[in-house]
């Protein structure tokens, strides 16, 4: 018989978890740079492609994902997103 208890959401401190952190992370870097937004096409190249890294690799989260999360990443409320999984404590209490 299968266990009829729902998994957990993915925890703050696994793989996917810290990649989507830090490319989160990479994208209000690229946004917050002056001196990127100079150069209008590489600047909005710069974000594109942070955009398809943050597409993939929410793809790629453990299921289930939080429900605020997967709201927060479809509607590309990316600060919101980053926020929430810096909120998140780890498995070490951080």
């Amino acid at each position: 018989m299968e266990n009829a208890t729902p998994k957990a959401s993915p925890s703050p401190d696994h793989f996917g978890v810290i990649d989507l952190k830090e490319a989160l992370r990479e994208r209000l870097a690229i946004i917050q740079d002056e001196e990127s937004r100079r150069d209008e096409a590489k600047h909005l190249s710069r974000l594109r492609a942070v955009s398809e890294k943050i597409d993939k690799l929410q793809g790629a989260l453990p299921q289930p994902v939080d429900p605020r999360l997967a709201h927060y990443l479809q509607r590309r409320s990316y600060d919101k997103a980053l926020e929430f999984l810096e909120a998140a404590p780890s498995r070490d209490g951080t």
